[in-house]
């Protein structure tokens, strides 16, 4: 029983893996971009908070130098992330049981209710995950360049013209690319998981895992596809991120339902 006197929903099985293909992508990309033309407000609703978000970062860390915005920003962004996705998720969900008639309340209502489930711890792990990488990038920098550039690095960028600088750029990107990579393959699967079954976050992060596992090349590929669609969608002063980010939420939530078997 749950402390508000009603039984807890039973717990789901775990889905069976699926092998997947390379043209699952392009599937999911073409509905992807299907579900955000059928329901285009609810896509730029959920992306318009990144890219406002974007833009008042910009504001704060380039024009008032208030560094010390960075905290909270890092907090929020990634605690924000799973929720907005489920709006995405649950929209392409309801899409594909035919349902067209639902309106935003329903949707936010989905959202809202997955404060009772497990979408908060995941949500924890995130941000532990993006402080812990902020805590690397920060020692990284200080181990290459010293602490006093990382002082006044605000004041001039010269110094990542140095050969220290150079190397400490393709170091430190060398180690993100491995951080973005095990957070695509914690989440990739288990947060459209987490909205669809009773499961807890682990399960729905081994789970994620071992789809990656059984299909490296579909979803590493998956996952460029991500990073170079939302880098190219950043260029024009993250305009581009009004229709890549709902586009590629849908598209996560067909991915997911390729990876596994649902019954």
């Amino acid at each position: 029983m749950s402390e508000t006197g009603q039984a807890l929903p039973a717990a789901s099985r775990v889905p069976d893996i699926r092998a997947m293909e390379m043209g699952d992508i392009g599937y999911a990309l073409r509905a992807g971009w299907r579900d955000f033309r059928r329901k285009p407000m609810m896509g730029l609703f959920f992306s318009h908070i990144y890219v406002v978000g974007g833009w008042l970062i910009y504001i704060f860390f380039f024009v008032t130098e208030q560094v010390w915005w960075a905290l909270p920003f890092t907090v929020g962004f990634p605690l924000m992330a799973p929720f907005l996705a489920v709006g995405l998720y649950e929209v392409s969900h309801r899409l594909e049981q035919g349902d067209t008639d639902f309106r935003r309340n329903d949707i936010f209502g989905v959202v809202w209710r997955q404060r009772l489930r497990q979408l908060p711890l995941m949500s924890w792990v995130i941000i532990v995950y993006f402080l812990f990488w902020s805590f690397f990038a920060h020692m990284l920098f200080a181990l290459f360049m010293g602490p006093s550039v990382l002082m006044n690095v605000s004041s001039s960028y010269a110094y990542l013209l140095q050969p220290e600088g150079l190397l400490m750029l393709l170091t430190g990107t060398g180690f993100g690319a491995v951080f973005a990579f095990v957070l695509f393959c914690l989440t990739v699967i288990s947060l459209p998981l987490l909205l669809d079954k009773e499961l807890d976050f682990v399960t729905a992060m081994l789970t994620s895992i071992a789809v990656v596992k059984r299909n490296p090349k579909v979803m590493i590929a998956w996952g460029m596809v991500i990073a170079v669609l939302t880098f190219l969608a950043m260029l024009p002063a993250l305009l581009g991120l009004f229709i890549a980010l709902p586009v590629l939420g849908h598209a996560s939530w067909h991915i997911y339902r390729r990876a596994l078997e649902h019954n």
